[in-house]
């Protein structure tokens, strides 16, 4: 057994409508999965999976859909090509909650502006929830997408991260 902490008002989203969501994950990873909703969490009961890599899968999406994405971008964690990759605000904010707040701002720019940015130039999805910066991205760009979170977070000009990212997609672009 394993367990998984979400955070409550990402249950009905976890669950989905007539239980399709939690469905869905428990065919593609062969695990059974019982949410308290009540708590937020969630137990994975392991026995009839025939390949341990499933339940990380299934830990990875269920912790994608606890910090925000919807299940269409968590699912893609079923892929092996892609992973997801938590920041913690706070590591770079300390525990102020108004520069935890202004952070969060930073990734999510004027109108999502930024966030749809970094998205379009990595092929990922990021879900800016709570005190965390989610993504789910292709394993090629993951690197790329890190650094450019990890750049802002540590206060970079947007339009430095920009180029950073044009320039490892030009990279990519030659490569393949």
């Amino acid at each position: 057994m394993r367990y998984i902490k979400i955070p409550r008002d990402r249950i009905g989203v976890l669950i989905g409508h007539g239980g399709e969501t939690k469905k869905q994950i428990e065919i593609q990873t062969n695990v059974k999965l019982d949410v308290d909703s009540e708590t937020g969490e969630v137990t994975i009961d392991e026995k009839n999976v025939k390949e341990p890599v499933d339940i990380l899968k299934a830990e990875r999406v269920i912790t994608a859909i606890g910090r925000g994405f919807s299940p269409e971008h968590a699912f893609k964690l079923f892929d092996d090509d892609y992973d997801l990759f938590l920041f913690d605000i706070r590591d770079y904010a300390g525990r102020s909650k108004a520069h935890v707040r202004r952070l969060k701002g930073r990734i999510i720019g004027r109108k999502g502006k930024t966030r749809e940015t970094l998205e379009e130039l990595t092929d990922s999805h990021i879900s800016v929830y709570g005190h965390t910066v989610a993504v789910i991205a292709d394993m090629l760009f993951m690197e790329s997408i890190k650094t450019a979170i990890e750049m802002l977070l540590n206060g970079s000009k947007h339009s430095t991260v920009y180029r950073y990212l044009e320039e490892k997609r030009r990279d990519m672009k030659e490569l393949f």
